[in-house]
């Protein structure tokens, strides 16, 4: 395909993604002090399974890591989601860098807002979504969201002495991670999103230092049912960063589930109206059932 006609494409799919109106939560908790400290939480609409507390999806949002790109863009996904069955807790956080909200990340307060989260989300759903069962809990995240995703399901892996790190594998169900930014290394080869990658880690000085501690394709096996769902046509987060995570999985004897959508860019995973987001909803059900 030619590349204006794939780029147009691409703004295409874009702007129908950002085009619905946020959709308010049923209810917010914070899980911190500080104001994107929050989760907003969405009962399940529909009836769907073999009965009984319907699953919880922790959905964290993309934008790579940075400030002017909060969760409400996909707080249409999340309502989409509630619509299809499940309790949707969608995860604030931390992004943009100290004095530059157009950097990406904030390090060390991204990793420790979506850890915080994950760790109070349990008791929070619970008087949130009483609904729910937390035990048949499944993350998604899309782009960087899916990097970070991919990270707090691999939190007992991390290096000894990590801030973050679980002394045994999280409660969930699996994750199902959307385009995401899965391999750092890879990412910042390809400049992804800008260098958003080297941004997250505090640039070229730091990147090697801080890897091991953030990168999912270093923090392999988890032991957790994971699959990615990634378009072929993705021009922000290119089929091969999902591939790289997929082989580092490979190679450290995990299989990774990686579904391919011919056709499909980068923000229909995230898009109601896109028959992408359909497939999305059923992989994770395959995981959360």
């Amino acid at each position: 395909m030619p590349d204006d006609v794939a780029a147009a494409r691409a703004a295409a799919e874009e702007e129908s993604a950002f085009s619905h109106p946020p959709v308010d939560p049923d209810t917010t908790a914070a899980y911190g002090d500080h104001p994107d400290q929050v989760i907003d939480f969405y009962a399940p609409r529909a009836e769907r399974g073999p009965g009984g507390p319907a699953p919880l999806v922790v959905v964290l949002h993309g934008g790579a890591w940075r400030a002017p790109y909060d969760r409400r863009h996909v707080s249409p996904f999340a309502a989409f989601l509630a619509g299809r069955g499940f309790g949707v807790a969608l995860v604030e956080y931390r992004r943009g860098t100290e004095g530059d909200a157009a950097l990406a990340g904030r390090w060390p307060d991204t990793f420790d807002d979506v850890a915080a989260a994950l760790d109070a989300l349990p008791a929070l759903a619970r008087q949130a979504l009483p609904q729910t069962d937390p035990r048949r809990t499944v993350v998604t995240g899309h782009s960087a969201g899916g990097h970070l995703a991919l990270w707090a399901a691999a939190r007992h892996v991390l290096p000894a002495g990590a801030p973050w790190r679980l002394d045994g594998p999280p409660q969930l169900r699996g994750v199902v991670a959307l385009a995401p930014i899965a391999d750092l290394a890879v990412a910042e080869k390809l400049d992804v999103c800008g260098n958003a990658a080297l941004q997250l880690l505090g640039g070229k000085e730091l990147f090697a230092e801080r890897q091991p501690y953030a990168d999912p394709a270093l923090l392999l096996p988890t032991g957790i049912a994971t699959t990615l769902v990634q378009g072929r046509a993705d021009l922000d987060v290119p089929q091969a960063v999902a591939e790289a995570y997929a082989d580092a999985a490979a190679k450290a004897g995990e299989v990774v589930g990686l579904t391919l959508l011919e056709d499909v860019g980068h923000f229909p995973l995230i898009d109601p109206v896109a028959d992408a987001c359909a497939v999305v909803a059923e992989e994770i059900a395959q995981l959360a059932w």
